[in-house]
Order: C-alpha cells, then sequence, then structure tokens
C-alpha cells in the first residue's frame, strides 16, 4: 500500500490550481489584462455614457423630443453612410482598388477602372471598347486631353489598330498619351516612350498608388504636363 510523504503538502483546492495557471499565463504574456488595466478605459466610457444620457435629457426638457430624436438619428447616419462607403463595391464605384483587386481584373476590367480613376480626378472619360485592347478618352475642364491604351510594351505593337477616329473629334488643347501596364516596362519601352515626347507610362507600383488614392498629377516627377 502507497504510504504519503511527510513532505507532501495537502492537495491544492480548484480555486489555488486556477490562480496558479493565470499567474503563469499573465507571465507568459498568454492572459488577458488585469480589471486595473482596463478600468481607465470602462470609467471612461461610463462618464460618455452618462454624458451623452444627460445630454439628450436636457435636450428634451428645452426642445422637446425632437432634441433627443435628432441627436440619436444623426449618429446612427453618419456611422450608417460610413459603413456604405468602406464597401469594396462602393469603393471601387469611387476609384479606389486595393493592389490584388488590381491584379485579378482582366484588360476590359482594368479599362474599367482606370475609367473611374479618372473620373474620380475629375476628369471626363470615354470609353472605346476592343476586342482585346479597349482605349479610353478623356479631357479635364482644362481642355486637356488624354489617349489612355493598355499594353505589355508601350511601342505599339505592328497589328493594333490605330486609336478610334471619334476620339480625335476635339483637336484643340495639349493631348497626351498615357500607357498602363500593371507590370514593368523594359529600358526600350522608357526610351521609345522619352522619343515620342507626349506619351506618358504608368507601371504597376504606380497605377497601384494611383488605386489607392494618388492624384494622377502625383504619379509622375515633374507631373503630367511636365
Amino acid at each position: 500500500m502507497a504510504r504519503l510523504s511527510w513532505t507532501s503538502g495537502p492537495p491544492r483546492s480548484s480555486f489555488s490550481r486556477r490562480r496558479h495557471t493565470v499567474r503563469r499565463l499573465r507571465d507568459q504574456g498568454l492572459y488577458g489584462p488585469r480589471f486595473r488595466d482596463v478600468l481607465p478605459a470602462l470609467a471612461g466610457a461610463v462618464v460618455v455614457v452618462c454624458a451623452v444620457v444627460a445630454g439628450l435629457a436636457v435636450g428634451y426638457r428645452v426642445g422637446g423630443p425632437v432634441v433627443p430624436v435628432i441627436g440619436v438619428s444623426l449618429p446612427a447616419l453618419v456611422i450608417a453612410v460610413e459603413i456604405r462607403r468602406r464597401r469594396p463595391g462602393a469603393r471601387r464605384r469611387r476609384g479606389r482598388y486595393s493592389a490584388d483587386e488590381l491584379r485579378e481584373l482582366d484588360v476590359q476590367g482594368l479599362a474599367l477602372a482606370v475609367a473611374r480613376m479618372l473620373r474620380r480626378d475629375g476628369w471626363r472619360v470615354r470609353l472605346l471598347p476592343a476586342p482585346d485592347r479597349p482605349r479610353l478618352y478623356a479631357r479635364d475642364s482644362a481642355g486637356r486631353q488624354l489617349d489612355v491604351a493598355f499594353r505589355p510594351v508601350a511601342e505599339p505593337l505592328p497589328d493594333e489598330a490605330t486609336p478610334d477616329p471619334r476620339s480625335r473629334r476635339d483637336t484643340a488643347g495639349p493631348r497626351l498619351q498615357l500607357v498602363v501596364h500593371r507590370g514593368v516596362f523594359r529600358e526600350r519601352d522608357v526610351r521609345w516612350a522619352q522619343r515620342q515626347g507626349d506619351t506618358r507610362l504608368v507601371d504597376g507600383s504606380g497605377l497601384e498608388r494611383w488605386a489607392a488614392g494618388a492624384g494622377l498629377n502625383d504619379l509622375f516627377d515633374k507631373g503630367l504636363w511636365g
């Protein structure tokens, strides 16, 4: 028969074991905060709630039931509008895309995204659809014009059709060609664009900055028209 050792203490209670476990987890940073750690935030929340309730009560006494109704409805409306603005679909319609969303687009979807970004920057945009190489024509309030092409290389391909003549109806004002590519342009593309003088290149990194909210003019060291 087993005998108890004189050195063994009384068995720990469940409370003692739990307290020991909690202390060990806290020492390792694996347990939640103590009550005194969250007390300031909790006290602040209570003060804010009490202040709001007191304000609504005073407003009810001064202006009747209209004041508390407005006081509750206005913040709820602001929160609802902000939630709706942050939805992916609404964000994309305003011309803002994440890098992952840009990578998932086909060429037609990319043309639509660039059209939305141009409209976000104040351009009036017309899509010139094509089976494999869509183009955009854009004009701003100052009369400046853009022809936007989407290619893996900047230099026109031998079999590429010339721009739609409908986009050439208005020849007044300065005009540039903007070539958009989700990848990286080669040196020969950069040299070709420099020789043209009226051609600007937007590569993958610039496109991501533009889609995140930067203005088109900010993508170029000397500005779009510099």
